[in-house]
């Protein structure tokens, strides 16, 4: 698995107030369209997704607004999930500093209030009493910056131009993620497999006991003991203006699809049809074995708005695909995260992945 990394602050010479500035300048380019679909299919019925596309910081200031998508996959019972969908997005927004007044400042501020606004749902959703518990991942996107905060298994990716994908999330599982293996065990927790009568180890992933959870991190599950932790794993990113598509999915989609697989299967389709072929893939190739589902987002520059894509589907199609997913060229793609990035890639402004909410100020 891969090992998440510390701070990563953008570099001096490319603050945040510089990449707006640039966004200010292009005019007109500034807020890009956003086109989104979602799709699934209930095995358990515990999954929950949120689309919100017309959030204001300031209300009544259209120049305010932001938009945010979640996909929530609940476990032993829906009553997390659904919590969360409908509380989580305000305690993100409670926690931010009231007198935020520039967009620079609400992205700065963002992170943080992500970490706070998941913590207090933990905690407000325990005081219930109730068992349950739920992956969560919350993508704000607010013109080319896109945040997103996770913790468990729903995952989200980034598909930018030329087709470099970008994973903006890191898995909680235990059975994949060395770290969080390492944390939970150092702090007492005890990893291992189900027993069997007998004492014998079965095939199956590893979970920590007690309760028996195969992931490291959630919001709920307050029977499973201090190990299982809401912090989340916090990125930040700033697209190119060439935009860009997020899929982000249960791991219902994840068991069978790879990153690639998702992103290459709805390359060239709107955002809606985009959904449910990547959900129709991985029932194609593993079977309804637990809830899918798949919410898509692409991020259009404002002047290349499709009209009614649906009406003329191969030749906006192949617009689409020309704009934002054309298959890797080694020309146009570079690499990114500080080193080198070419026109079409992403700038990163933040991570922070620790657990330890004294790690986060």
């Amino acid at each position: 698995a891969e090992r998440e990394r510390r701070k990563m602050p953008l570099p001096p010479a490319l603050p945040l107030a510089t990449l707006i500035g640039r966004e200010l300048r292009a005019g007109g380019s500034e807020r890009p369209a956003l086109r989104y679909g979602h799709a699934g299919f209930a095995k358990r019925g515990e999954d929950y997704f949120l689309v919100k596309p017309d959030c204001l910081r300031v209300p009544g200031d259209p120049s305010t607004a932001f938009s945010v998508f979640a996909v929530f996959d609940g476990h032993n019972g829906v009553s997390a999930a659904v919590f969360s969908k409908e509380h989580l997005l305000e305690h993100v927004m409670s926690a931010l500093p009231p007198d935020i007044g520039s967009r620079e400042d609400w992205l700065q501020a963002l992170p943080r209030a992500l970490v706070a606004g998941f913590v207090k749902a933990d905690i407000d959703f325990q005081r219930k009493g109730e068992v349950s518990g739920t992956t969560a991942t919350l993508v704000v996107v607010d013109g080319f910056t896109v945040t997103v905060a996770s913790v468990g298994d729903s995952r989200c990716i980034l598909d930018t131009q030329g087709g470099e994908l970008q994973l903006l999330t890191v898995d909680h599982r235990l059975e994949e993620n060395v770290e969080e293996r390492e944390r939970v065990t150092a702090s007492g927790g005890e990893v291992g497999r189900l027993n069997l009568f007998g004492g014998q180890e079965v095939v199956g992933p590893l979970r920590c006991w007690p309760g028996g959870l195969c992931l490291s991190r959630s919001i709920g599950d307050m029977d499973v003991g201090e190990y299982i932790v809401p912090v989340p794993h916090v990125k930040q990113v700033k697209l190119s203006s060439v935009g860009g598509r997020l899929i982000m999915a249960s791991d219902g989609i994840w068991d069978a699809l790879s990153n690639e697989a998702a992103a290459k299967s709805c390359r060239g389709l709107p955002a809606e049809l985009a959904a449910k072929l990547v959900v129709k893939q991985a029932l194609k190739k593993c079977g309804l074995k637990d809830d899918t589902t798949c919410v898509v987002v692409d991020i259009i520059p404002s002047d290349h708005h499709l009209t009614s894509p649906q009406l003329s589907p191969k030749r906006n199609q192949n617009k689409l695909k020309s704009l934002l997913f054309r298959r890797r060229s080694h020309s146009s793609v570079g690499k990114v995260g500080g080193k080198s990035a070419s026109i079409g890639s992403v700038e990163e402004l933040f991570e922070e992945g620790s657990a330890m909410l004294e790690e986060r100020a």
